[in-house]
């Protein structure tokens, strides 16, 4: 009898660890089972896009983006919050920003002076062309030809309408910082100040169903009574990208997260229990998962936007004072704009802003003033490096919505220069490293899922 409960006692030792193996897996399989499938709002669906991104597109990026041009970003970190005054400023070491001396900075971009994208030789003669011809032309009639332009004009100025609140290229504030000495991470910065930030965006800045006077941010609302029921397109995609944009920075941080060393050392590395924390069902509902596919939405979105930029960026030369390394960024960049062309999925913004012309500027006008508030609260963030991280993708986003309703004018010099479709280097770089940020997110998923499977 003895012997019995002995080997009763064995066998059960053994099934419990296999019982909890089968537990771990099965959180992994909850967390990630509906992370599959098709995306609402586009003809895309989950699987296409990890293929695309973790085999193809985003080794590319990761070599791109730690080059010079694409490493230092230009920044003020010093402005004060439009809206509230705020003194939760983050003292956590981990926190700060590490401001690029004069001398580690890139020849080009020294002495204080941003750098100025070189148009062809060709181009330059155009501009003169144009000027001369509109010069020399007065015509005090109203033709057909001229109210036909008119209308060329504001459709024109609609499209360079900017998203972004653009800092002042020339206030001493401004810095370049370097990105890769600079990481985006956990840096402790948590508590009301962070959720008085997200809060805002949401609940003020995301749109609303006309007859609820329910928040547009509620985490615990899905399908029926959600944010998005009785939203327009338009409307949905606003909140789809920044839920999206969310979702990517949370990862961010759950993957290089301050980790336990046992040896008094600072170890950074990602944090299984946070990532749960944020986005399994047992913490958040089906919430997660709908957090998840916003994070492949707005990775659409802006993979478009580059795709349709890259006629635009043909005619650049990214100038950082070193001819070599200057060709070798051109290249690549070229590289990763011909695999993102070749995806066969594209996000189509044709669909939205469409209908009565006198409506859909009025949304237009609607869509971007919202988002415009946003930028502004990225100076509100009381931790320095969550700010720069912030306004960089952000920045980034905005830059990729300015691209996409733009029209028919990138890369066009068929038309006056001064109407031809312009981007800031400021905008380049925060657009490339803003589909970067994407990029990893959806690569550390990977990671993550492995690690939920393994555990």
């Amino acid at each position: 009898m003895a012997s019995k409960i002995h080997l009763l006692v064995i066998g059960l030792l053994v099934l419990i660890p296999a019982i909890g193996s089968r537990r771990q897996n099965s959180s992994a399989e909850q967390c990630f089972c509906n992370l599959k499938g098709g995306l609402d709002d586009c003809s895309c669906d989950v699987e296409s896009i990890d293929s695309f991104n973790n085999g193809k597109i985003h080794p590319l990026l990761e070599e791109l983006l730690g080059r010079n041009y694409f490493r230092y970003f230009k920044v003020s970190l010093n402005q004060e919050c439009p809206f509230w005054y705020d003194d939760s400023k983050c003292a956590l070491k981990d926190c700060a920003v590490d401001i690029c001396t004069e001398e580690v900075l890139p020849e080009g971009m020294r002495n204080g002076h941003e750098i100025k994208k070189y148009m062809t030789d060709s181009l330059k003669d155009k501009e003169e062309c144009d000027e001369m011809m509109e010069l020399s032309t007065v015509d005090h009639t109203l033709s057909q030809e001229s109210k036909d332009a008119f209308v060329e004009w504001t459709e024109y100025d609609d499209s360079q309408l900017s998203f972004c609140v653009m800092d002042d290229e020339d206030e001493n504030e401004m810095q370049y910082v370097d990105l890769l000495l600079n990481p985006e991470q956990y840096t402790g910065y948590k508590g009301e100040s962070p959720h008085r930030i997200w809060r805002s965006i949401y609940e003020e800045n995301c749109f609303k169903p006309v007859q609820s006077t329910r928040p547009s941010y509620s985490p615990n609302i899905v399908s029926k009574g959600s944010p998005l029921e009785g939203l327009c397109l338009e409307k949905r995609v606003f909140y789809r990208v920044i839920s999206g944009l969310h979702s990517s920075i949370n990862i961010h941080l759950c993957a290089r997260h301050l980790l336990p060393d046992g040896w008094g050392r600072t170890k950074w590395g990602p944090k299984l229990e946070e990532f749960r924390k944020r986005f399994s069902p047992e913490s958040v509902g089906p919430q997660g998962t709908t957090r998840l596919k916003n994070l492949y939405f707005v990775y659409l979105l802006e993979l478009r936007a580059l795709v349709k930029a890259a006629p635009y960026f043909l005619n650049q030369t990214f100038y950082t004072g070193d001819r070599g390394e200057d060709d070798e960024v051109r290249q690549l960049l070229m590289d990763v704009l011909e695999v993102a062309r070749q995806f066969p999925y594209q996000f189509d913004e044709n669909t939205m802003f469409q209908g009565d012309p006198k409506e859909a500027r009025r949304l237009k006008e609607e869509f971007r003033q919202h988002f415009w508030n946003v930028t502004r609260i990225m100076d509100c963030v009381g931790c320095d490096k969550c700010r720069l991280w912030g306004k960089l993708q952000v920045h980034g986003l905005g830059t990729a919505l300015k691209v996409l309703f733009s029209g028919d004018i990138i890369g066009r010099i068929d038309i006056p220069h001064n109407r031809q479709f312009h981007m800031t280097r400021r905008e380049i770089v925060a657009l490339v490293n803003a589909f970067g940020r994407l990029s990893k997110s959806i690569r550390a998923l990977e990671d993550f899922k492995n690690m939920m499977m393994r555990s």
